[in-house]
């Protein structure tokens, strides 16, 4: 069994620690802490071992995983110097992600098309661009930025008024990008790179962004995804497998993800890189995975590809609580609810994300009694995922986990997670993507 010290600025990681653990791993975690009040966030008390400082334990790890790229990528790369195995980003391949211009460069220079975009930083500017070329934009933050900064515009009107919205409000603090606006069907592809080389299976993934049914509402990052690991993409041929050369020069381990847009001649236009995993992604790649969920890992640092998939195709739906996503309550309001209905049955579909051990009234042989179980620890509670040979079989079995919890405080989940590809799938499959993937 192997030490894994996971480097987790955002807590980010509960469910794959918890999966680690159980199979006789040791764990240890550490997460930064609360950025605006400064307190110790409570995901994972009672569940895993936290550190409060993970440098101190960085030569005792086997391996530590890094599950985002926002901080600590310098320290990371002196530890790598030092002969310490760190699975994820490096500190220049994050800027692929965060730094929006030195991602479209990164395309250009691998031969991958990309779609015309101009860099910002400064709000006047960026409205004198768009009041003279008068086109549609989609407008993205670099960095770590709030992802509800991302905005898809649907004229020049609305994307002048949102650059005079933010720059009254003062929310974009860094550089941003307008991207002109392309029209077509949204999906990306990823894959697990090292030894110079990506696994023979890649992950191709449509992401529901929005918070509400329809693609309405704000935008939280990814209320649920459909996925699949596959060996046969006319995606990943055009967009991933033509970085191959320049991570390898990067000696980078990891996930590497690339957004599309696939137009409707068939051309994908890459709109961003994903430089580290997913979330909820890896959770809901976790229904995927087979065998130990960490030894594969630390195989791919040392070049080997031994991580052995199933080939279905998996669902997975973000269950939250009051009041996601903006996270205005005290911790002290969305800590401590109980999470009712885990069963032998279902758990190993159950990701849990913000969650502590606590204690809550529960039913015990017909009686109420006071039970060591699950609790909350904010309002980002846990991923559902179900798998199946198709998009529909997936989602029903997902749904029926989310069925399965209970919550005294008013879960918020989509309900209609993989629906819109009903319509998209036969358009990908006359333009050859996807084509293992069936809806019903």
């Amino acid at each position: 069994m192997a030490k894994l010290l996971i480097v987790d600025t955002n807590g980010y990681a509960l469910d794959f620690a918890m999966r680690c653990q159980a199979v006789g791993h040791e764990v240890r975690w550490f997460m930064r802490k609360e950025p605006k009040s400064g307190d110790v966030r409570k995901i994972g008390m009672g569940l895993i071992k936290r550190v409060t400082d993970w440098e101190d334990h960085a030569k005792w790890a086997d391996i530590i995983f890094c599950p985002d790229n926002a901080f600590f990528m310098q320290r990371l790369d002196y530890y790598r110097t030092l002969g310490c195995k760190v699975f994820g980003p490096t500190d220049a391949t994050a800027n692929w992600e965060l730094e929006r211009g030195t991602g479209q460069g990164i395309f250009e220079a691998c031969g991958i098309p990309t779609i015309p975009t101009t860099e910002f930083d400064d709000y006047d500017e960026a409205i004198a661009f768009v009041k003279k070329t008068m086109k549609r934009y989609v407008s993205k933050p670099s960095g770590d930025a709030d992802k509800a900064l991302s905005y898809c515009s649907k004229s020049p009107r609305d994307m002048w008024f949102m650059l005079e919205r933010w720059k009254r409000l003062d929310k974009i603090k860094s550089p941003f990008i307008l991207q002109e606006f392309t029209k077509g069907i949204e999906m990306a592809v990823g894959g697990w790179f090292g030894g110079g080389e990506f696994h023979s299976h890649v992950l191709e993934n449509w992401e529901f962004k929005k918070l509400m049914n329809g693609d309405l509402g704000v935008a939280t990052g990814e209320q649920g995804t459909v996925l699949h690991y596959t060996q046969n993409s006319l995606l990943a041929e055009k967009v991933l497998y033509p970085l191959q050369h320049l991570l390898a020069h990067e000696k980078y381990t990891g996930y590497v993800d690339v957004n599309c847009i696939i137009d409707s001649k068939g051309n994908p236009w890459p709109l961003e890189f994903t430089m580290r995993p997913g979330w909820p992604l890896f959770c809901i790649q976790q229904a995927l995975h087979k065998g130990d969920p960490l030894a594969w890992m630390i195989d791919l640092l040392d070049g080997r590809h031994t991580l052995k998939v199933k080939e279905d195709v998996a669902v997975g739906v973000v269950v939250s609580q009051p009041d996601y996503p903006y996270s205005h309550l005290t911790k002290k309001e969305v800590t401590g609810i109980p999470i009712y209905g885990v069963t032998d049955r279902n758990k190993g579909h159950v990701h849990f994300c913000e969650a502590m051990a606590g204690v809550a009234p529960d039913e015990v042989n017909g009686k109420l009694r006071m039970q060591n179980m699950i609790v909350t620890a904010g309002d980002y509670i846990l991923v559902a995922s179900g798998t199946g040979p198709t998009v529909c079989e997936a989602a029903e079995k997902a749904y029926a986990v989310v069925e399965d919890i209970e919550l005294p405080n008013s879960p918020m989940y989509r309900t209609d997670i993989g629906q819109r590809l009903e319509s998209q799938l036969p358009e990908l499959h006359k333009m050859g993507y996807a084509e293992d993937v069936e809806y019903e």
